[in-house]
């Protein structure tokens, strides 16, 4: 399965599962769980429902072990029980959603006392990095440093947001754990080497090496957050 999917998704994928840590016979739920390859690998050893909207990426969907699958968005979050998830997935969603203050609030709800929530999200520092070293495009890096948003191809607007928001929004979740994440990958330019196995887990040994380090966080593409229901 993950060896079907770009280096980047695989790598991404693998450093994320291995901050989660492993996870045995809990109730999880994944909020835009696109294609479900993160809902289906959970969902051998979980009780895991995924939420997403697309009908076109659902398509796609991955579905090796059993786990519930829904299609919608904030609606189908507040039909669901309080207290019904020990741990919650939410990864790069809330950059594209109007409502990210209300979709927090019902994680909050939704999670158990003492419940986690997995957050990925874009860090402009990383975006600004990618801007200039990897896209020529000055233009879009000086309007990331003046404050501005930009836009993914496939999701539209991508509105950032500070760590610290998340729990703004919602005083009842606490902040963890930072991570940083795509560090140093996206850099490399040389398609051939990421394709060598070897070479992908040096990648992931000193991606997870720097993680947890602020210097490295601060140019990092993108930040998994790890937050407490307290």
């Amino acid at each position: 399965m993950l060896n079907q999917l770009p280096v980047w998704e695989k790598l991404a994928k693998q450093i994320i599962w291995k901050q989660i840590g492993e996870l045995k016979g809990k109730t999880i739920l994944d909020f835009g769980s696109g294609t479900g390859i993160t809902a289906d690998y959970f969902a051998a050893d979980n009780q895991v429902t995924a939420i997403e909207p697309s009908e076109d990426i659902l398509a796609q969907k991955v579905n090796t072990n059993s786990y519930r699958q829904i299609v919608g968005s904030t609606d189908e979050l507040k039909k669901l029980p309080s207290e019904s998830f020990d741990y919650i997935f939410c990864h790069n969603v809330l950059e594209y959603a109007d409502d990210r203050e209300i979709i927090v609030g019902e994680f909050h709800r939704l999670l158990k006392k003492n419940g986690k929530l997995s957050i990925v999200k874009h860090n402009r520092n990383g975006r600004v990095m990618q801007m200039v070293v990897l896209l020529n495009n000055f233009d879009e890096a000086n309007n990331l440093l003046d404050g501005q948003n930009s836009n993914a191809q496939q999701f539209g607007t991508i509105n950032y947001y500070a760590d610290c928001d998340v729990s703004n929004w919602c005083n009842g979740l606490v902040l963890q754990q930072t991570y940083g994440l795509r560090t140093f990958w996206d850099l490399q330019q040389n398609q051939e080497i990421q394709k060598d196995e070897e070479w992908q887990k040096k990648m992931i040994d000193i991606e997870t090496r720097v993680s947890q380090n602020p210097d490295f966080q601060r140019i990092a593409f993108f930040h998994h957050l790890i937050f407490e229901k307290r």
